[in-house]
């Protein structure tokens, strides 16, 4: 029986009337994801044609899902919010505060030991509001997520950037800042630019080496790292319907790696295997009573270029298996001549040292599947490891399943090491190195969807690569970057050539899914006598104090770092072992920025104090400036908070005293934390007047009092000499949006309303 089965069902009640009267309000047939827009908006049944890109809408969310490490801020300000229990159906997964290091059973110790507050917060925080709590150990919460709470035709949020992967299950699921979960949890609506539409067409059918993975590779080469940004990307046809329903999830999860607003696909029988196979058939029955509404009408993909804004089409028969990275996720190379030619050119180390399968998108019983039949031929052909190999379960059904029916097992053979079902490398939390920033160059081949400098192990001469599960143990295999298994040979213990045949591997569990225990608590019924205390000496947690308004005038700011190229959250606020600092404001704080490449002199936290001449790290001279009352500004280039949904990379800077972030162009979440922050979030109208910052600038605004919407702001920029650059600057707020400017943040007048 599925959770919130109810709720489900009062979807799909109401997703008739409201898709129909979408339809003849837009005046023609509607995409799968218009549909799930259209029957999700705050205000009931559909009444405006809304305009893609330019609008923004109000909608109402049917579920809300935190992991561990935002979870902590998220909950943090929802308990400023004055509500006595959540307004949705909510979840809280412990899969980020993990370390992999010695293997599941020590690590997963070790975590709760180290952890034990933050987890015990979690927990009774949880147990107060009615949140359903998914302890350490329980698994991922994107692949737990498409286990046991998407379902096709609803709309979720999580926050985390990788909340996409139940596009997998037909849901339009969408990531956020812990702001916007707030939002949805306190029970008011939750806003969204109406997203643009990209449709990719898949022809052809997967076969041999090659795996959904390859897929959402070749569009993330296709489309780059901001290709998507604002849109949601459909995929249908031929392809899509042969395709798994995890096999889906996992395009869907890369998704967020071309800054997509979320992919999905429409419902099938793939996701009714599914349903059924994760005790669901509730879900599925239901499902199938209104499936032609679960999918776009067939005009819609008969004639795609009519109603997407962009159209891709992918022949999966033609499709070979990929190689992305280094540094970036839409570098792709073909295995085999072409990435041998280019990491020759780019001085790339062939050699690889380690293979890592798991992580979010590719941790399934069918990925595990398919990749243990590859360690089973090295078993069967007598070839050795020549890389080391680490696996993350997805969930702690599959570690139990998978355990069940031998797959890890045959892992453990080529003493590959098993880690907790969690994040783990994925997000840094990867204890490789005692010194990773003085750490030897290498190679490592991952399932994982990014691979930033110093992503995984803090090493910042890592060179990481993404591929799907099967080629990745193929490489580990072979311990060579270059190594094509459609068409290579390797030697084994015998001296012989031997070749490795194709992956095989299970959809679903043959004999169906097993566990014991889940790792799930469900909330008491009535929390409200229940007490949730922060220790003030605690150095993991910490109550927020409210932001003060920035106001209408901002003169004699000072710029604080000059952003050089590619500024990720990671690059604001570090994962890795700054996650343990998470639900501490202040503390995290000290991560700001350290990351970034400043443009004057191209090192990373080194910036000049204009107060004193100095030069020292990023987060010590905002203190500074702060410290006199001085306002600062961050600058920045394209792309500008690429990756996670962390809303840490908004808040430090606030908390630090940064009143405006400027940049040639935003990634989507970003730019909606620091609104929600209540910060300017703006963007060059000229981009070439980045150039004009130097290093010694000033800032002055001149016309915020006239602040509103599709009205340019204009900043007078005063240099070192005197001279001075008047700079136009666009944005993209809203009424709404600066009221929450105009109060301090979001949240300031969520508890305003509230009062």
């Amino acid at each position: 029986m599925a959770f919130d089965i109810d709720m489900i069902k009062k979807v799909y009640a109401n997703m008739t009337e409201r898709v129909d009267a979408a339809r003849e309000i837009v005046g023609k047939p509607l995409t799968l994801s218009e549909k799930i827009l259209y029957s999700h908006l705050w205000d009931g049944k559909p009444n405006t044609a809304f305009t893609r890109g330019k609008d923004y809408v109000d909608f109402a969310p049917d579920r809300v899902a935190c992991q561990d490490a935002t979870a902590q801020m998220a909950l943090l300000q929802f308990m400023q919010a004055g509500k006595p229990k959540v307004a949705v159906p909510t979840t809280v997964h412990c899969d980020h505060l993990i370390q992999a290091k010695e293997g599941a059973a020590t690590d997963l110790k070790h975590a709760n030991s180290t952890s034990s507050e933050v987890f015990d917060f979690l927990e009774s925080v949880s147990n107060k509001y009615g949140i359903g709590f998914w302890k350490p150990g329980a698994g991922i919460i994107h692949q737990v997520v498409l286990e046991n709470y998407a379902f096709p035709g609803g709309m979720m949020i999580g926050t985390d950037s990788h909340t996409v992967n139940a596009g997998g299950l037909g849901m339009v699921a969408i990531g956020v800042g812990g702001a916007d979960a707030v939002d949805v949890m306190a029970g008011m609506a939750w806003e969204l630019k109406f997203p643009k539409l990209i449709g990719v067409k898949l022809t052809g059918k997967l076969s041999g080496w090659t795996a959904p993975k390859d897929v959402i590779l070749k569009v993330a080469e296709i489309l780059t790292v901001k290709g998507g940004t604002g849109a949601i990307v459909e995929y249908f046809g031929p392809g899509a319907t042969s395709m798994s329903c995890t096999g889906k999830g996992t395009i869907c999860n890369m998704g967020a790696e071309i800054g997509a607003t979320t992919s999905t696909f429409g419902y099938d029988d793939s996701m009714e295997r599914y349903l059924k196979a994760t005790d669901r058939a509730d879900v599925a029955e239901a499902a199938n009573e209104i499936r032609t509404y679960l999918t776009a009408d067939e005009e819609v993909y008969a004639n795609p270029e009519q109603y997407f804004d962009q159209v891709i089409e992918i022949n999966l028969s033609e499709l070979g298996p990929l190689l992305n990275g280094p540094f970036t996720p839409d570098l792709s190379t073909e295995v085999g001549a072409a990435m041998t030619e280019k990491a020759k050119a780019n001085d790339w180390p062939i050699q690889v040292e380690w293979g890592l399968i798991g992580s979010c998108t590719n941790s399934s019983y069918e990925d595990l599947s398919r990749a243990s039949s590859i360690a089973q031929q090295a078993l069967d052909k007598g070839l050795k490891m020549k890389s080391e190999l680490g696996i993350n379960p997805g969930s702690e059904q599959v570690r139990y399943t998978a355990d069940r029916d031998g797959i890890l097992g045959i892992f453990e053979k080529l003493d590959a090491k098993i880690f907790t079902n969690a994040c783990g490398p994925c997000i840094g939390q990867w204890a490789r190195y005692n010194d990773p920033k003085n750490a030897p160059k290498n190679s490592i081949v991952h399932s994982f969807n990014r691979n930033f400098a110093k992503r995984a192990d803090g090493n910042p001469n890592t060179h990481a690569f993404v591929a799907s599960p099967e080629l990745t143990a193929a490489i580990a295999i072979a311990g060579r970057l270059d190594f094509n298994p459609l068409t290579d040979k390797l030697i084994n213990e015998n001296g012989e050539e031997v070749m490795f045949e194709e992956p095989t591997g299970w959809e679903l569990p043959p004999k169906g899914f097993e566990v014991k225990d889940n790792g799930y608590l469900a909330p008491v019924a009535d929390g409200s006598d229940l007490e949730v205390t922060v220790s003030e000496t605690s150095e993991r947690l910490e109550l927020l104090t409210p932001f003060e308004p920035i106001g209408n005038e901002i003169k004699d700011a000072k710029l604080l770092i000059k952003a050089f190229g590619k500024c990720t959250t990671d690059h604001i606020s570090m994962a890795g072992p700054w996650l343990r600092f998470r639900g501490h404001l202040d503390n995290i704080s000290n991560n700001c920025l350290i990351g970034a490449v400043n443009a004057f002199g191209k090192k990373t936290n080194f910036v000049k104090n204009q107060l004193t001449g100095e030069f020292g790290g990023v987060p010590d001279t905002a203190r500074a400036y702060k410290a006199e009352g001085v306002k600062s500004i961050v600058v920045g280039d394209h792309n500008y908070g690429e990756g996670s949904s962390r809303e840490h990379a908004a808040m430090e800077p606030r908390h630090l005293g940064v009143v405006a972030v400027i940049v040639k162009s935003f990634a989507r979440i970003h730019e909606t934390n620091l609104k929600k922050q209540g910060m300017l979030g703006l963007t060059f109208n000229n981009e070439a007047d980045y150039d004009l910052i130097q290093e010694d600038d000033t800032f002055n605004f001149t016309d915020l009092n006239e602040f509103a919407p599709d009205k340019p702001l204009h900043v007078e920029v005063v240099h070192a000499d005197g001279s001075k650059d008047t700079i136009t600057l666009n944005h993209t707020y809203n009424d709404a949006q600066i009221k929450w400017y105009n109060e301090g943040s979001a949240l300031n007048l969520i508890k305003k309303q509230n009062a």
